[in-house]
């Protein structure tokens, strides 16, 4: 099974992201969503999967592009045309695959899309939540 990741190539999350599923031999299309936005119907696939109502849930509210837009109030419709529009309010990296996804921060969240049971990663494998910030 293929994994899709909205993915920043700048983004040291996403490489992270990247090379956890490397390691764990799963094949991975990354889309850089700064370069092509998603569009609504994606977004509101990718909110379906993470099962989440409410866009800001996977939008990044800290940045600055946020605050000139005066989203703080805004409907739920306002943010996905938001996000469409300005894609770098889109929370990244997200990671789909199969019926499920996840906002993977920090990155080891990939794990959890791994195993079945939802659990954060396989028992021989436990996270190390020291790794370093991005």
């Amino acid at each position: 099974m293929e994994a899709t990741v909205y993915f920043n190539p700048s983004c040291s999350k996403c490489r992270t992201v990247q090379s956890i599923l490397a390691e764990q031999g799963i094949d991975a299309h990354y889309v850089e969503y700064l370069e092509r936005s998603p569009s609504r119907e994606e977004l509101e696939k990718v909110m379906s999967l993470l099962g989440i109502d409410d866009p800001r849930q996977m939008m990044r509210t800290a940045e600055a592009t946020w605050q000139e837009l005066g989203l703080e109030g805004a409907s739920r419709e306002e943010l996905l045309d938001a996000m469409v529009s300005h894609p770098v309010l889109i929370e990244r990296p997200i990671v789909l695959l199969g019926d499920r996804a996840v906002v993977a921060r920090p990155p080891e969240r990939v794990l959890e899309l791994l195993d079945p049971a939802g659990h954060p990663g396989p028992p021989d494998r436990p996270l190390d939540h020291g790794v370093g910030s991005g």
